[in-house]
């Protein structure tokens, strides 16, 4: 195989990998290491026992980036176990957010994914009180300056970024999805009311389906890192044909939702560039309504 980009049509169908050679694989796992992809292609080509077939060089690579992410699925547990136990005198619900409640789902889009720290969402008016205890049980700010924290707390949409003193993991405590400067602004007591309990974990819950892949768009196409641009893309690829498949009611309530929030634009740019780059099977009637907005 003869192109520059290897790793998106492997994304599309992992079956192509006997058409690569050695120096496509050196190139390959650059392209995949560099977008944060490594553990989703090595994830992939297991489901598919796949792996085999490649040679010991780069499947070496490809088994430690499986190692990697096992071990991430593993901490992200204990620490939503440790976030839960320093926020249990907060009225509930706290919403699990993006890669974490992937994990705690076991969603298609967890297997094999990277990512560095956990995001909550929080109701404003808790906002404070949650602030305080997590830094009771250990985290504190990662930003001292006060044009920052001044910055941060009145104008975005979550608290300075956090990180714990002992583990060294990272939290974002947000209290809504866009920041206060943003020209959309979708409710979040709208997402906080249809979120989903999360097994296991009282007073926890996790987004809605279609509030999941609303959020996940608008976090890529409004704020999102472009470095990590196409990790993210993959992610909405996997979630739609996750959802579709689950709720044969899904593209209907996606679009509908959509609107209620104000999200439709994000939607979208999502459905425009899954559809585009990884062959995204969207309904066209689906692709025309969102383009009317």
């Amino acid at each position: 195989m003869k192109r520059a980009d290897l790793l998106t049509p492997l994304l599309i169908d992992p079956g192509l990998i006997p058409k690569l050679d050695l120096r496509d694989w050196d190139l390959l796992i650059r392209q995949a290491r560099q977008s944060n992809l490594l553990g989703r292609l090595a994830a992939l080509l297991a489901q598919r026992q796949l792996l085999s077939q490649v040679p010991d060089q780069p499947r070496a690579h490809l088994e430690s980036s499986l190692a990697v992410a096992q071990r991430q699925t593993q901490a992200v547990r204990w620490e939503v176990d440790r976030i839960e136990h320093a926020l249990a005198d907060i009225p509930p619900p706290i919403v699990l957010l993006k890669g974490a409640a992937y994990i705690m789902l076991q969603l298609p889009c967890a297997q094999g994914r990277l990512f560095s720290d956990v995001d909550i969402l929080i109701p404003r008016p808790h906002i404070e009180a949650a602030e305080l205890a997590l830094k009771m049980n250990g985290w504190i700010t990662t930003l001292h300056d006060a044009y920052d924290q001044r910055y941060y707390r009145k104008w975005m949409h979550e608290l300075p970024p956090m990180t714990h003193l002992t583990r060294q993991t990272f939290l974002d405590v947000h209290h809504t999805i866009l920041p206060e400067t943003a020209r959309l602004h979708p409710d979040p007591r709208k997402l906080i009311a249809a979120a989903l309990p999360l097994a296991d974990h009282a007073g926890f819950t996790v987004l809605a389906p279609v509030d999941m892949l609303l959020h996940s768009a608008t976090h890529l196409f409004h704020e999102g890192e472009f470095e990590k641009g196409l990790r993210d893309l993959s992610d909405l690829d996997i979630l739609l044909r996750h959802f579709s498949q689950l709720d044969p009611d899904f593209w209907r309530k996606l679009l509908a939702r959509a609107e209620e929030l104000e999200l439709t634009r994000p939607l979208f740019y999502a459905l425009r560039y899954t559809t585009r780059i990884l062959q995204s099977p969207v309904p066209p009637d689906v692709l025309q309504a969102v383009a009317r907005h």
